[in-house]
Order: C-alpha cells, then structure tokens, then sequence
C-alpha cells in the first residue's frame, strides 16, 4: 500500500510505463520466460533501439528485471512488483466502491 511520497512516485512510474500499449506487450511476452531483447524486438515493427528505450522504462520501472547470460540480456517479468501495482488498483476501487455503496444504502434507508 503507499504509505510515503516514495511510494507514490513508484507507482507513478509505474503506471506511466504501463501507459503504453508497446511496454504492456512487451510485459507480456516476458511474463512466462525469459526473453532476449532481440527476441521481443522481432515481435514489433519498431527499430531494435526503440524497442530498448521501451525496455529501459519498464526496468526504470521494475517492472521487468534482467539477466545477463555471456553477451545477451534475458528480460522476465517481475511478477512481484506487478502484483504490488495490481493491490494498489484493486484497493483504490474497493474504498471508492464501499464509499459509494455506504452513500447508495443510506440514500436508500433516507427514502
């Protein structure tokens, strides 16, 4: 859950790098196995250095972690961090939805 400034600007991050629908395809592809940069480049009709600033963002982000093994970088989905972003959603809908729910049945009771 956030709790300091830190924690906001974390799940900022985030959720600007899940903004995009290239980093979340991305994300995705790295989600079951490990997967080379090349082998995700080859997958969008990017240039190979775009498809690395999508991967920067999402490692900024931690979203994505790396392993080097000899000359190439396997990149995996931080499956951890990604269900830490997803609480955090899941708990800002279930407060406004209780919130909402407490208004509509003491609206109801009133009238």
């Amino acid at each position: 859950m956030i709790r300091t400034q830190k924690d906001v600007e974390r799940l900022d991050s985030r959720l600007g790098a899940l903004s995009s629908a290239t980093r979340r395809e991305i994300l995705r592809r790295a989600w079951t196995r490990e997967r080379s940069a090349g082998e995700l480049a080859k997958r969008f009709p990017l240039t190979r250095p775009a498809v690395s600033q999508h991967l920067k963002v999402l490692l900024d982000a931690r979203l994505l972690t790396v392993r080097r093994d000899g000359t190439r970088r396997l990149y995996r989905a931080d499956h951890a961090v990604v269900r830490q972003v997803v609480l955090e959603l899941a708990s800002f809908w279930e407060e406004r939805l209780a919130r909402l729910k407490r208004v509509v049945e003491s609206d109801h009771e009133e009238g």
